[in-house]
């Protein structure tokens, strides 16, 4: 599967979180994006519901749990089986992304899961492009009701399973209304453009496409990749980035494509302006909420960064 190159705001400060760290973050972030001379606007969240994307139509129903990888705190996993279906939840955990899928240590991945009470929770995996269109292999997909795909490497995921009965049916899971999730690769996996690798420039190729209008790269604050996530949208001014930090998620009603965050840290949703416009960033804290729509919308280019200290007195 081809990969394609690609070229080419500051946040609040998540409980815990020493503030010279997240202002480190915050000025490193600045330093890489000022080098590639992009114009920056810091805008601050509005979030009132609205309608879906009109030009981007989504699944009809279900939900995406989308988490920035570095473990999945108890609200973000029990978020993810309320939607399931709560005790009722038939749950497929999907390890392929992972060295040791293939390895009988993998079984272990599934304790988390089972210790919540849950119907039931089973492996699903392969590297076969075969497998993943046997009906036999494919059917408990048909039955499940959460498909959760862990974390390694994101390209290992679409080299089995895009273009599949698997993919055709993660589609039918959302579409009756059935929720999929997933953690660091899990979560790259979630949008047509997916961010393959890379460190200040990302190289991307084609993700499953659940949320339509998006890009989303994790591990966003605790590795930087501010400058990575803006050199996609450089190329592809069209989408929406999410930047999801670790321990953290945002959940998204398919439906609408209303978000909200979850977990212990924050989301940053960079929005590239008009052209000849500044690009801006929202800042979206855990309990925040808004929608595709209302990102999307043009704001004042005007406005002008706001500073480390107005960020910490919000």
């Amino acid at each position: 599967m081809p990969i394609w190159p690609v070229s080419g705001r500051a946040f609040g400060r998540a409980p815990g979180m020493p503030r010279v760290l997240l202002y480190g973050a915050i000025l490193a972030g600045v330093v890489v994006v000022l080098g590639m001379s992009t114009n920056l606007t810091l805008l601050a969240l509005a979030s009132p519901p609205g309608d879906a994307l009109s030009s981007r139509p989504a699944p009809r129903g279900g939900a995406l749990v989308i988490c920035g990888g570095g473990g999945i705190p108890d609200p973000v996993r029990d978020r993810f089986l309320e939607l399931a279906g709560g005790p009722r939840a038939r749950i497929l955990v999907i390890p392929t992304a992972d060295r040791v899928a293939d390895r009988p240590e993998v079984e272990a991945v599934l304790d988390p899961w089972k210790d919540k009470g849950v119907a039931s929770v089973a492996l699903f995996h392969t590297r076969s492009h075969e497998q993943a269109n046997n009906p036999e292999f494919v059917r408990p997909l048909t039955e499940a009701t959460g498909v959760w795909f862990g974390g390694g490497q994101q390209l290992s995921l679409t080299e089995a399973y895009l273009g599949t009965e698997v993919e055709r049916q993660l589609n039918a899971l959302l579409e009756r209304g059935g929720v999929i999730g997933g953690t660091s690769a899990g979560a790259a996996v979630m949008t047509r453009v997916m961010i393959a690798k890379g460190r200040t420039r990302a190289e991307v190729t084609e993700g499953f496409g659940f949320l339509p209008g998006v890009v989303v790269d994790q591990h966003f604050l605790k590795r930087n990749r501010l400058g990575r996530l803006l050199s996609v949208l450089t190329d592809h001014p069209d989408l929406i980035g999410l930047g999801i930090d670790e321990r953290t998620a945002v959940v998204v009603n398919v439906r609408n494509q209303l978000l909200n965050v979850i977990g212990d840290s924050y989301v940053v949703a960079c929005v590239p302006g008009p052209e000849g416009q500044s690009s801006r960033l929202e800042i979206l804290r855990p309990g925040d909420e808004t929608n595709l729509v209302r990102l999307k919308e043009a704001e004042d280019p005007g406005l002008a960064i706001v500073s480390a200290l107005d960020i910490e007195s919000r």
